[in-house]
């Protein structure tokens, strides 16, 4: 099945251009003009790979990258910006709020396909080998499900984890040697801190460690009975921890 591709770009020209790159390799393309209404379209009908502008009206590209990551449906979706705004702080305000690629305007259609095929089977690769550590048989209790951040993100397992509706014990320790403890029930967390680095607890221990992109991670099934201290859905925290990161580059 070819895989369906969703536009964002207030610019019509841009979009018949990038429709026109794309559909001789045999992909699926639609559009929208901005944010608000691509957003509402993923929704009903999540597409394969976004490609999305950065400055738009009505919702812009960074809004709408942080509320396509926060739907438990739309949070693997591969996302491409296109933008004129190509300096190195802006690509990694881009990557921070979860894109997989940057394009800087203008760009070939050779170099769009290029980076589409790219993106597209890298984040296959990924949400495979994340679903297959988190939902595949029983591992030995000594062992658990491990994985490397480098491989999976710490968004991306929560909300595996969300979708399962697991319940366990995520460990996760930072490259830098820092340590994080998650109780997750039911696919949510219930109890979040930081053991070896700044003393957070609650939701803010989360949000510092969704600011960690490598390093190692365990989960361990445990359904015993815990009070929830975090009070929040996977969904708001995600939210939340975009909307500081936002915050915190500008």
């Amino acid at each position: 099945m070819a895989a369906r591709i969703l536009v964002v770009d207030d610019d019509a020209v841009i979009r018949e251009f990038i429709v026109a790159s794309l559909i001789p390799s045999g992909y699926e393309v639609t559009t929208a003009s901005d944010g608000s209404s691509a957003l509402a379209h993923a929704v009903h009908a999540p597409p394969d790979l976004v490609i999305s502008d950065v400055m738009m009206p009505s919702m812009d590209g960074w809004a709408f990258v942080r509320r396509l990551r926060a739907h438990p449906r739309l949070a693997f979706v591969p996302f491409i910006f296109l933008s004129t705004l190509s300096s190195a702080k802006d690509i990694l305000k881009g990557f921070r709020l979860g894109a997989d690629d940057y394009l800087a305007k203008p760009f070939t259609d050779d170099e769009l396909v290029e980076r589409v095929v790219e993106v597209l089977r890298r984040r296959k690769h990924i949400e495979t080998s994340a679903r297959g550590m988190i939902s595949d048989g029983e591992e030995p209790a000594e062992s658990g499900l491990r994985g490397s951040l480098a491989d999976v993100g710490i968004s991306s397992i929560l909300v595996l984890l969300e979708i399962e509706k697991k319940s366990g014990a995520l460990d996760i320790r930072s490259e830098m040697g820092e340590q994080c403890h998650l109780a997750i029930r039911g696919g949510r967390v219930f109890e979040a801190r930081v053991e070896s680095g700044p003393p957070l607890r609650g939701a803010e221990a989360v949000y510092y460690l969704l600011g960690w992109s490598s390093g190692s991670f365990v989960f361990a099934s445990d359904d015993s009975p815990l009070e929830d201290t975090v009070h929040c859905s996977t969904s708001g925290l995600l939210m939340e921890a975009a909307r500081r990161a936002d915050e915190s580059s500008r």
